[in-house]
């Protein structure tokens, strides 16, 4: 398998249905982690490389653009001493050189499109790789609480896990019918006087308020009106 079909199947997965599917999660998420070193290894490695031909090509492009500058002096040499046929094979040099130097200068534009991907998918690739370590430091706590559970539940008699089941389910329907008579009793009694008193200083306060906005939409409108 190809280093950039792993680092694809690696992005698209969806690690924990990965897990949910798998004997042995902690295994697995240890697997699936070495896996996402190794090629975040060979990503980098590629990518040092393709900016090592990167410098290179630069340096042959500037070397180039130099030659090109130089034989363009040499044509205008040959012209000003009258030379056109050698100012001819000067510029037939130019061009030629000229041709080379944007064609290499293509092949720099793909390599600056190389180290963006591979910049994009280093930074998706950490990510993934910082998840499944995040989730392996999980899994493993979870493991051992897990371990431990079916431990304790295995000295205790299934027997007994029944009965104190149903002990407390009995002590939750005794509370219910608590709370439901209290509820009842409740029902259709009045409301008392010290009710009615809050209800009316509320009223005050609310008409007070209104008053008071009255007021201000009341000057506000005249002030409108002079202006």
């Amino acid at each position: 398998m190809g280093i950039f079909s792993r680092f694809s199947d690696i992005v698209n997965a969806n690690i924990n249905a990965v897990l949910e599917k798998a004997e042995d999660p902690e295994k697995i998420i240890r697997l699936m982690i070495q896996e996402m070193e190794d090629t975040l290894v060979e990503i980098r490695s590629a990518a040092a490389k393709c900016i090592a031909d990167r410098k290179e090509l630069g340096r042959h492009i500037e070397l180039l653009e130099r030659e090109k500058s130089e034989w363009a002096r040499r044509a205008e040499l040959a012209v000003r001493r009258e030379r056109e046929d050698l100012a001819r094979a000067a510029l037939v040099e130019k061009q030629a050189i000229g041709d080379r130097t944007d064609q290499m200068k293509l092949e720099l534009e793909s390599l600056d499109g190389q180290l963006e991907k591979f910049n994009s998918d280093i930074t998706q690739l950490l990510s993934k790789l910082n998840d499944a370590k995040t989730r392996q430091r999980s899994i493993v706590i979870r493991h051992k609480t897990a371990n431990s559970q079916l431990s304790a539940r295995k000295h205790i008699h299934d027997d007994r896990i029944e009965e104190m089941l149903f002990r407390f389910e009995s002590a939750e329907q005794r509370i219910d019918r608590v709370e439901s008579e209290t509820e009842a009793i409740n029902m259709g009694r009045g409301r008392n006087l010290a009710d009615e008193i809050e209800d009316l200083e509320q009223d005050d306060r609310v008409e007070a308020e209104l008053a008071d906005l009255k007021s201000k939409v009341g000057e506000s409108d005249e002030e409108n009106k002079d202006a």
